[in-house]
């Protein structure tokens, strides 16, 4: 029985789902714990897994093919390296300033961004090649729609009438909103969304499925209860705040992550997840009696 739905984010595609609920599983039952002392069983929980129509088909060379900044695409993978460039600056002094940017062209300027996000807390350690992917990732996403419509699926797959909650984080905010919309059969699901980018205009928000209207989006019908919860120097959820652009009925709330802002594990640990998953099963077992 599937009470819990969990939906990745982007740079999952040499994952599964057995492998990714390695490490989400525990970090959910100690979020639960923390919270309210509350355990689920592994059987209760499933994911959503969706990683592997990103990953490429095999090619004569050796490791991964290198992509660096005369690879990145104008538009939205583009744009979404200088957002994030924006964003680590505006929190991290020793990473560069990118308000002289508009003076410069692609591929210098992307350079620059790859190259000052390298300092950054936030992206330590990852490579460029990385970086790139997962930007293009998000585009890929928004401009394939047999791919966007395959994700959907999965998550949709995994939904059953006994789903109570569905967490999802980073892109997998996206894909769940979008597959609720879809799931009119499924009332009184709960939504838990974790360092979602969903907000942030001109590039997520705008593109969504359904389209919003007068900058507002519609609430996913499915949905009796949302929670967004955002750590302050996630540099992927640019936009915090969800409930200006989905309405108040959404409960935003701030974690601190410690220096892996985006990473689920912490996201999952924290109090605050663990009280909105327990809040939902709770009041379904409410209902039930």
């Amino acid at each position: 029985m599937t009470r819990i739905v969990l939906v990745h984010g982007i740079a999952q595609e040499v994952k599964g789902p057995e492998t990714l609920l390695a490490d989400w599983y525990p970090a959910l039952s100690d979020g639960l714990a923390l919270a309210v002392g509350m355990r689920v069983e592994r059987d209760e929980v499933s994911m959503a897994f969706y990683g592997d129509v990103f990953r490429p088909a095999g090619h004569r060379g050796l490791g991964a093919p290198e992509l660096d900044a005369s690879d990145v695409q104008d538009g939205l993978e583009r744009e979404l390296l200088l957002q994030w460039w924006q964003s680590a600056s505006e929190r991290e002094t020793h990473v560069a300033d990118p308000a002289a940017r508009a003076r410069l062209r692609t591929p210098h300027l992307v350079q620059r961004a790859l190259d000052a996000l390298s300092h950054s807390s936030f992206f330590a350690g990852l490579s460029e090649r990385m970086m790139i992917a997962s930007a293009r990732q998000v585009r890929r996403y928004f401009t394939e729609p047999d791919l966007r419509s395959g994700i959907r699926d999965r998550i949709a797959q995994r939904v059953t009438r006994e789903t109570e909650v569905i967490v999802a984080h980073s892109l997998g905010t996206v894909a769940a909103y979008e597959t609720l919309h879809a799931l009119p059969d499924c009332p009184n699901l709960t939504l838990v969304t974790l360092g979602s980018p969903l907000a942030v205009r001109n590039l997520i928000f705008d593109r969504l499925t359904p389209r919003p209207v007068n900058g507002l989006a519609r609430w996913p019908a499915p949905v009796k209860h949302w929670t967004n919860i955002a750590d302050a120097g996630d540099v992927v959820a640019l936009a915090k705040e969800l409930a200006p652009s989905f309405g108040h009925r959404v409960r935003d709330l701030r974690v601190h992550n410690g220096s892996e802002a985006h990473d689920v594990r912490p996201y999952l640990t924290a109090r605050e997840t663990g009280q909105a998953i327990a809040e939902a099963l709770r009041s379904d077992a409410a209902d039930l009696s």
